[in-house]
C-alpha cells in the first residue's frame, strides 16, 4: 500500500511540471501566499551562533556572513513564499511586508540551469525572484528579458 504522503508529494510534483509545450506565465503576485513562517529573533540569534561557530567554515573561508549579526539575519530571515497553484516559489526576506510582496509586478523573465533542472526566473524587482524549477526544457518567447512595458508577455513555453 502506498503511503498517503507519498501520493500527495507525486501530485504536487505533477501540478508543478507544466505540461508539453505548455506556455508558463509569471504568477501574480496579488494571489501568491505566505507558506512559511519568519524566524523569530530569539531563533535567529540561536542559529547564528551555531552557524558562525563552525570550525569547517571557517577553513574554507566561508564566514562572510559571519561578520556580524546584521549579515547573517539578512541571509536567513526569510519565508517561503508560492504563487496562487504553488508552480512559482521564492524566499522573501521577513523586512519586506506581505502588502509590498503582493503588489510587486513582473519586470523581468529569464532562464537559468541547476543541474539537471531548469529554471523560469520571474524578477519583480529589488533582488524579488519566483522561480519555477521543471525539468522539461524552456524558451522565452519573443525574447521576454524586459517584461515592466507588458507583463502579459512575460512567458515561456515548456516542452
Amino acid at each position: 500500500m502506498t503511503s498517503p504522503h507519498v501520493l500527495i508529494a507525486v501530485g504536487l510534483a505533477a501540478l508543478a511540471l507544466p505540461a508539453a509545450g505548455a506556455s508558463v506565465s509569471c504568477p501574480d503576485l496579488a494571489q501568491a501566499a505566505q507558506i512559511a513562517a519568519c524566524p523569530a529573533e530569539e531563533e535567529l540569534r540561536y542559529t547564528f551562533d551555531g552557524f558562525c561557530a563552525s570550525d569547517a567554515r571557517a577553513y574554507k573561508g566561508d564566514t562572510d556572513v559571519c561578520t556580524d549579526y546584521q549579515s547573517y539575519r539578512r541571509l536567513k530571515n526569510v519565508a517561503l513564499w508560492e504563487s496562487v497553484d504553488g508552480a512559482f516559489s521564492a524566499y522573501v526576506s521577513c523586512d519586506r511586508s506581505p502588502a509590498e510582496v503582493k503588489a510587486a509586478r513582473v519586470s523581468s523573465l529569464r532562464l537559468a540551469r541547476q543541474g539537471k533542472i531548469n529554471l523560469v526566473i520571474c524578477g519583480y524587482g529589488e533582488g524579488l525572484n519566483f522561480t519555477l524549477r521543471t525539468r522539461a526544457e524552456c524558451r522565452l518567447d519573443g525574447g521576454g528579458v524586459m517584461c515592466a512595458t507588458d507583463a502579459a508577455a512575460c512567458k515561456a513555453t515548456c516542452d
